[in-house]
């Protein structure tokens, strides 16, 4: 009888050693919801202004079909891409997105900066 009640304290040692390292794990960005997306802007004021007048209008959209602004899980397949890519696409346009977000005096850069923004998860209050 010993042995047996030995066999299942070591299982429960085992089960409870997975638990533990399973907590460790890392987990994926939490969802914001509709109005902390709509909130949200860049900390650079040149980089906000351009956010508001040429990205905000549909990547704060979910029917746009647009990534929403800090939603990781939908940037996540576009960053995998690489950021050329991406610059292309926005540069040239791409299913809705009209050639350059309609922001003509954007420069590479700006761009990148506002991807960057894009798809990042929301600052922590």
């Amino acid at each position: 009888m010993p042995r047996r009640s030995s066999v299942w304290a070591l299982r429960g040692l085992l089960c409870l050693n997975l638990l533990i390292l399973l907590g460790g794990c890392e987990r994926t960005a939490p969802v914001p919801d509709a109005a902390t997306i709509a909130a949200l802007r860049p900390d650079n004021p040149h980089l906000s202004e351009i956010y508001a007048t040429a990205c905000m209008a549909c990547h704060t959209m979910p029917d746009s079909g647009a990534p929403q602004t800090g939603m990781v899980s939908q940037w996540q397949p576009r960053l995998a891409k690489g950021m050329p890519t991406l610059l292309q696409n926005v540069v040239q346009g791409l299913n809705g997105m009209p050639a350059g977000g309609q922001c003509f005096a954007c420069t590479t850069a700006d761009y990148e900066a506002l991807i960057r923004f894009m798809s990042q998860p929301p600052a922590a209050p």
